[in-house]
């Protein structure tokens, strides 16, 4: 039996666990504006950050609560700040994935993740 509707990578770990690294990674990606990290955790950080950047653009105190249930609060006031602003026009697509290789230890494949 095919289950078309699972969404969402596991990575081997445990919601919790799994919650906590998305977490590190959006709150590194907004704070750098580029980070370096395997091909899977990138195509996962594009799903979960895309709707913070959403909630950023529109503004308002609810979205800016929701985001803030998420991420603290440093990340928050450049996302309404500084990255919601800067994509007004645009509907979606936020990140970019560069693909670099595959790393010599494991065989990762690693990419850079940005945004636009």
């Amino acid at each position: 039996m095919r289950h078309v509707s699972k969404k969402g990578r596991k990575f081997g770990r445990v919601k919790k666990v799994r919650k906590a690294l998305l977490k590190s990674l959006c709150l590194a990606l907004i704070l750098r504006g580029r980070i370096r990290t395997t091909e899977a955790k990138a195509k996962e950080l594009g799903t979960v950050i895309s709707p913070f950047i959403t909630k950023a653009r529109k503004g308002g105190l609810a979205n800016i609560k929701l985001i803030a249930k998420f991420l603290p609060e440093q990340a928050v006031s450049k996302l309404v700040k500084e990255i919601g602003p800067k994509y007004q026009d645009r509907n979606g697509g936020y990140t970019r994935i560069i693909k670099l290789g595959e790393m010599r230890k494991d065989g990762a494949r690693m990419c850079l993740i940005e945004f636009v």
